[in-house]
């Protein structure tokens, strides 16, 4: 349904409402209906991407404080700072993809709802959204180190190129990888000063786990996006897809356990044994996830990419158990 066309049924406190949201979101319910439109736009009825794009930043906030042994009052911060930054950021960078996709957006099912294709947003008002989010998760990038700050800068790269990294590639998934777990290297040097091999690891663990959930939520758009010749990892592996899943399960669990091995001190061994089990707990939620997948139920497919956000915080207790040890 389109903000456009609307049945009497929809208009209300739900008119507008996005075809994938959580039905009884808290923008649907709470908020203004002059900024329900904008909170849309940037997926504030969607939280799923913004704790995907900020698990990162605390994988790497938390195995950094494991490393030197520090931790203080700043990382607190740091910790806080992520999470309204990557809220932030994930707002302007849906932003930022639907201006740049509204026509592709127009042509599929599940997206013809945002705001932009069913015209409940213009396009120069999608702009000025865009500014102000990125200005004030700038405001708090300046919060930083210097090395953080210039981190946090460079990382715009790969939030403009990748949505039009499905129009030349068919894995645009590599490059949301590159983009959602920027945050484990910016975390890392924000307490650090410095990026250091544990962080550029836990970042390629990171693209993994991003194929890997991304590759699974692209399924649902497959079929439409084979009509309109959008590419994806969904449509390049086809019935495929399980057996590359399994191999970006292996590779982000592998990849991290070895980040959390150069991170932990020598002499820390049971610091080691315990954050070694936040990989290990990770990979088993993924070994779930590939044991209820069905490539032709839209619905378990997206309750399967919602389900990364348990994945991705099941290494926190275990990193920050080990911190005590």
């Amino acid at each position: 349904m389109t903000g456009n066309n609307q049945t009497p049924e929809a208009v209300g406190e739900n008119a507008g409402q996005v075809a994938d949201a959580y039905r009884g979101n808290w923008v649907d319910r709470l908020a203004p209906a002059a900024t329900r439109p904008y909170l849309r736009l940037a997926r504030a009825d969607r939280p799923i991407g913004t704790w995907l794009l900020l698990l990162p930043c605390w994988w790497g906030l938390m195995l950094a404080m494991l490393s030197d042994g520090r931790a203080g009052w700043h990382d607190l911060w740091i910790f806080a700072g992520c999470a309204i930054g990557a809220f932030l950021m994930r707002g302007a960078g849906c932003t930022w993809n639907d201006i740049t996709d509204r026509h592709i957006d127009g042509s599929v099912a599940r997206t013809a709802s945002r705001p932009i294709p069913s015209g409940q947003v213009s396009v120069r008002g999608a702009l000025v959204w865009l500014a102000a989010q990125a200005l004030v998760a700038f405001g708090i990038l300046l919060t930083f180190n210097l090395a953080a700050i210039a981190l946090g800068v460079l990382s715009l790269l790969p939030v403009a190129v990748y949505p039009f990294a499905k129009r030349f590639t068919w894995w645009p998934q590599v490059f949301l990888g590159l983009a959602f777990n920027w945050g484990a290297l910016l975390a890392w040097t924000a307490h650090t000063g410095r990026l250091e091999a544990p962080a550029v690891l836990l970042y390629l663990a990171g693209i993994a786990w991003t194929l890997f959930y991304d590759t699974i939520y692209a399924h649902q758009d497959a079929e439409d996006d084979a009509l309109i010749g959008v590419k994806s990892t969904a449509r390049l592996f086809g019935e495929n897809s399980p057996r590359w899943l399994r191999w970006f399960l292996v590779i982000s669990v592998s990849i991290m356990a070895v980040a959390v091995i150069l991170a932990v001190p020598d002499g820390r061994p049971l610091a080691l044994l315990v954050a070694l089990c936040g990989p290990w707990a990770m990979g088993w939620h993924m070994q779930w996830q590939m044991r209820q997948l069905k490539l032709d139920d839209t619905s378990r497919l997206l309750m399967l990419f919602r389900s990364n956000r348990d994945a991705g915080l099941l290494p926190v207790p275990f990193f920050a158990v080990a911190l005590l040890l």
